[in-house]
């Protein structure tokens, strides 16, 4: 279950990271704005993506 909802996070988070620099902060003329907004969604999906596989197992051979 928590695999399911990190992957939707991971999708909802992907959409965002067009909403929000191009809509929400088009009146923002700094580049900063963006780049924060990105550079936070990033770890955010990088967690969601460890949340996703920490229960993956090795094949063994």
């Amino acid at each position: 279950m928590a695999r399911k909802i990190s992957l939707a996070c991971v999708w909802v988070l992907a959409i965002l990271c067009f909403v929000v620099p191009y809509w929400v902060l088009d009146q923002v003329n700094a580049w900063y704005g963006s780049f924060l907004f990105w550079g936070v969604a990033g770890v955010l999906v990088i967690i969601c993506n460890l949340i996703a596989t920490r229960d993956f197992q090795g094949q063994d051979e």
